[in-house]
């Protein structure tokens, strides 16, 4: 089935599909690339795969939220975040070039996600690769809008990525003026 105008999903990835890094640090629009293209095969399977099954939420559309890079075991680039889509919510890790399956499809995986560890399951489709996915929420029935999906899936990211809190001073102990001019360095007292 023509996905994009092509012969299926990664015909219209082009170039995109051959994207190498010699550094794993790569750019944004290098992330943006990317995760498009995992939103446009999920739209794409929405559409040709999933239509007319019952789980399918109409008022949810398919959606990645908060990717950025993260590093694999071996240090190489992956993308990660939360995909939404109508029938399910999973952290995803992508990595940054379309790689073959390696025989990994279906393994299980305890893999780092921000500063916790999840297990995750190996997938692989050939216009996005191998990729692995942490199941949130199967089906979608119990979120009322877009909005909530999103909400949702923001909180998942900020509790694997807490922000680091502000270090707290410490006030120093100021020494009184008789003293510290004598030079004994007493404390201030209040």
């Amino acid at each position: 089935m023509p996905w994009a105008g092509g012969a299926g999903p990664s015909a219209s990835l082009g170039l995109h599909a051959s994207l190498r890094f010699a550094r794993w640090g790569g750019l944004m629009d290098e992330l943006a690339v990317r995760v498009g293209t995992l939103e446009g095969f999920y739209r794409w399977v929405q559409v040709e795969r999933m239509r007319g099954v019952p789980l399918l939420h109409a008022a949810l559309a398919v959606e990645a939220v908060g990717f950025v890079w993260g590093a694999d075991e071996e240090g190489d680039a992956v993308a990660e975040g939360v995909l939404i889509t109508p029938w399910f919510m999973s952290l995803v890790r992508l990595p940054a070039r379309v790689l073959p399956h390696g025989g990994r499809v279906g393994g299980r995986f305890v893999r780092a996600f921000g500063t916790e560890r999840f297990d995750f399951i190996g997938a692989h489709d050939e216009a996005i690769g191998y990729h692995e996915t942490c199941a949130l929420f199967s089906p979608m029935g119990g979120f009322t809008d877009q909005a909530l999906a999103r909400a949702t899936a923001r909180e998942a990211l900020a509790l694997t990525r807490p922000q680091p809190q502000p270090q707290q001073a410490t006030p120093a102990v100021l020494p009184a003026r008789r003293a510290f001019f004598l030079g004994r360095g007493g404390e201030r007292r209040s």
